[in-house]
């Protein structure tokens, strides 16, 4: 076993995300707004404590930030149908127009990190990194197999 591998994904995780950050910048949000867009996009009507899950934040962090967000018209929080309590957001009409503003930023992002890689081995990467995320996203599994 490589014993390099554990730092060449946690290199590569962090040089994506600084390219991540440097490109979505350009569009005038922070990376953090950038990737609640994102996700809010991809999975719309979740409460907030998923949503800091997601982006690994304190509960907190991202009430404020979804409280500026809101007064931008960004997000929306809507009643919980199922707990009066609870308030679950979605993007507006006009968060659908920065969403694509930061998806342009962010084009050719993939084409350089996958740059020299044929099909074959792209689907061999994404096959790998699904597998090793599956196995990490398991504490018990992960601790058992370390002893």
């Amino acid at each position: 076993m490589d014993k390099n591998m554990p730092y060449l994904l946690a290199d590569s995780s962090r040089a994506l995300r600084r390219s991540f950050n440097m490109r979505v910048r350009e569009t005038g949000v922070t990376s953090q707004q950038a990737r609640l867009l994102l996700q809010l996009d991809r999975t719309p009507g979740q409460n907030q404590s998923y949503y800091a899950e997601r982006l690994e934040i304190e509960p907190i962090t991202l009430c404020r930030m979804v409280d500026r967000m809101e007064e931008g018209g960004l997000i929306e929080r809507r009643p919980d149908p199922g707990d009066r309590r609870a308030r679950l957001l979605h993007p507006t009409k006009r968060s659908k127009a920065e969403i694509e503003r930061i998806r342009a930023a962010l084009a050719g992002l993939i084409e350089t990190m996958l740059d020299g890689l044929d099909d074959a081995e792209q689907a061999l990467l994404a096959a790998m990194l699904t597998r090793i995320s599956e196995n990490l996203s398991t504490p018990a599994k992960a601790i058992a197999a370390n002893g």
